[in-house]
This record gives C-alpha cells, structure tokens and sequence, in this order.
C-alpha cells in the first residue's frame, strides 16, 4: 500500500496566503456589494514593461520559424541571460560571480525551497523570525522541522526580529547547518548593513555553515550603503547561495523567472555545491521558457533599466503612502523605505488574526497578518506598496477611517 511522506500531516493549517484568501473569498462571496482592496499578497499590478513586452514578442516570432525555433533550453539558463546579469547585478557592485555560478529558475520561492534537495534531511535550520513561510514549510515537508508544539517546530533554529533588536536577528547559540536570510525583508521591510551582514557571513564560514540569501527586493534599496547582494561581503563566496527574482524587480509575478547563486568556491563535506545543483536541476528541471528569458534579459537593455525604474518608484510612493498615512492615523509603522512592505503594530495588543478580520469586515482592506510569518509576528500586520496607487490611498483612508 502507497504510503504518503508523514510530514504534510504534521503541517499546521493552509499556507498562509492560501489560508488569507480563503477567508477573503469567504467574506467577498457573502457580501458581494463590498468592494475589496487587496494590499495582502504581495502581489504586482502594474504590466510588463513595453522593453520586455517587445522582447518577448520577437521571441514569439522566432518560436514560429523553424531555422529560429529553440527547443529545450540548458538547463541552467541561456547565456544571454545569464552573461546580462553578471554585467549588471553583479560586476556593479564589485561582486566577482561568473555566468557558469546563475542557475535561471521560475522564481526565488521555487528555489528557496528546492534548495533542501542537495542538503542532508538532518540537517538543521535557522530562519528568522518572522518569516516568509516558505523556508519553514519547505523545510518541514522535508523533515528538517521537527514536531509542531503549537507555535514553532521543534528543530528549527528561530532567530528572533523583533523591535527591540531593530528586526535584525542575532548570532544563535545553537550552530545551524542552514541559515535563512532574507534583505530588505519580507515582512518587515528592514534593510541590512554590510557590517551586519560581515557578522553573519564570517560566523557561517566559523561553523561550515551555509547562508541562504533572499535577495528578491534588492532593487528597492533607496538608501546608499545597504548592500544589494550578499557577495558584497569578503567571505560569502565560500558560504552563501543567492536567490534572485524578476518578479518584483520587473513585474514577473505571473511570467515566472528568477535565478540562483552558487558560487564555485562554495563546498560542503568535499562536494561543490554548484555541480550538486546542477545535477538537480538537470534531473528535475527542464529549464525557464526561452521566451520568458529574453523578456527578462530585456530588463538589462536601457530602455527595459529606465522602465523598471519608473516600476520601482510607482510602488515605492505607494509604500510612502500607507507609512506616511498610518503613521499619521496613530499606528507603529515600520520598513517601507528600502522595501515595498511596511510592518505595522496592531492598536492596542490585538492579536494579528483579530485585526486582519476587523480591517477585512469594516474596512474591506485584506492585509497579511503578522502571526503568519511566525511568533514573533504576533501583533502585526503586513500591507504592501503593489496596489494601484488610487486604491492604495483609498485604503489608507479606510483604515485611518476605522482607527
């Protein structure tokens, strides 16, 4: 008799966003004369930019004339691709990553959790808390998790965020294997400086271990000095893997594309980490549509930097708004400067479930409440700058209104 993997039993609840938007389905199919905002999922509203649009239109051209059609695709990406972001995500910022070390993917969060598959199932794990779900629940399908006692997983090292430690997390006492870092952060906006990240990358390369870097809001950086990528830091390259996206840089949400990086330097128990990923993605992956890669290398072009600038800026001013506005209206506000999401203390200790449903139901404002990025996220909420900016505003005013 088939017998399932036991993990998925011991999974508490719907995902997190799964779980917000059943209740808003609920709530929107129960009162269908209300109109809805959604500033939950951070998910994009703007169009592909006219740049990647015409890229991808050409593409389509030559996928209908067979002396340029392209079938499978290497499986770590079109060099195009690859070479573009080496010149201009990379070689900018000092960092010394080569083409052969960016593996194209259909996102960060497909890689994010993939990433156990070259890793040791007893192998343990830090994350931040709170947190982007998707490096626990990758983790507990695996069985890395440990027991759910209610609140946290029993073998997963959590590294409190919280305002007392200015949402940075500090050095565990307990060494973990894997240590999930995500900057600027999702949820709480905050923006790591590169001696922060010194810490982290000198006390990983200490103890063998591996930093897995997020680094999918690094074009919203608008103050000078944050890092853009951990390999701005001596010493990552021998301890760190990159994960990159194009879905909040340039719109991808919906087209899927992103990247990893593992640089050759980085290896474990005698192996290179780097050809392990390789032989996955060969194994299980056939590859990110070459259609798709030439709309993403089309964002390196002039006029694709300049329109997804303008992208950027677009949500970053929504950002400002919801900060701004709630800030007036008597909320603690944070993050919303160097990333798109701004973290907000519910009024008066309320459990961030208990506001999500009053901003739901009296505001019709949907928002991410906090506790479902962790413990520590209990007595927040997450409100993102991808709206359209006229409802954005109508949102803010929403809330203000109920406060």
């Amino acid at each position: 008799m088939l017998k399932i993997n036991e993990h998925y039993q011991a999974l508490p609840g719907n995902y997190l966003f799964a779980e917000i938007a059943r209740r808003t389905a609920e709530y929107g199919a129960a009162n269908p004369e209300k109109e809805l905002i959604k500033l939950g999922i951070g998910d994009v509203t703007l169009p592909l930019s006219p740049a990647v649009i015409a890229a991808m239109h050409s593409a389509v051209d030559e996928m209908a004339d067979a002396a340029t059609f392209m079938g499978y695709g290497p499986y770590e990406g079109y060099a195009f691709l690859r070479e573009a972001i080496v010149r201009h995500d990379y070689a900018p910022v000092g960092a010394a990553i080569a083409a052969d070390e960016i593996f194209v993917s259909d996102g960060a969060k497909s890689d994010c959790g993939n990433i156990g598959d070259i890793i040791s199932a007893d192998s343990t794990v830090a994350v931040c808390d709170p947190v982007y779900p998707v490096y626990v629940d990758a983790n507990a399908m695996s069985g890395r998790a440990g027991d759910w006692d209610g609140r946290r997983w029993t073998n997963i090292v959590y590294l409190p965020c919280n305002e007392a430690n200015g949402f940075m997390p500090e050095l565990p006492v307990r060494v973990p294997d894997l240590i999930y870092l995500c900057f600027p952060n999702n949820p709480t906006g905050a923006a790591a400086t590169r001696e922060q990240l010194k810490i982290w990358v000198d006390y990983a390369n200490r103890n063998a271990s591996v930093i897995l870097y997020d680094s999918a809001y690094r074009a919203y950086i608008t103050e000078p000095g944050i890092p853009r990528s951990i390999y701005e830091i001596d010493g990552a390259e021998e301890c760190a893997i990159e994960f990159c996206s194009f879905s909040k840089t340039a719109g991808f949400t919906g087209t899927r594309c992103g990247y990893t990086v593992i640089p050759k330097a980085l290896r474990r128990g005698g192996e290179s980490l780097n050809d392990m990923w390789m032989r996955r993605q060969s194994t299980k992956f056939n590859g990110v549509s070459y259609i798709v890669q030439r709309g993403a290398e089309a964002v390196f072009t002039e006029q694709g930097l300049r329109e997804t600038r303008a992208l950027i800026a677009y949500y970053m001013n929504n950002a400002r708004v919801i900060r701004d506005g709630l800030k007036a209206a008597g909320l603690t506000v944070y993050g919303g400067i160097n990333a798109p999401y701004v973290w907000i203390k519910t009024p008066g200790g309320l459990p961030s479930w208990d506001f999500f449903d009053k901003l739901l139901r009296t505001a019709n404002v949907v928002t991410t409440p906090g506790a479902g990025f962790g413990p520590e996220g209990e007595g927040f909420i997450r409100l993102t700058g991808f709206g359209d900016a006229e409802r954005t505003g109508e949102a803010v005013s929403r809330v203000a209104g109920v406060l």
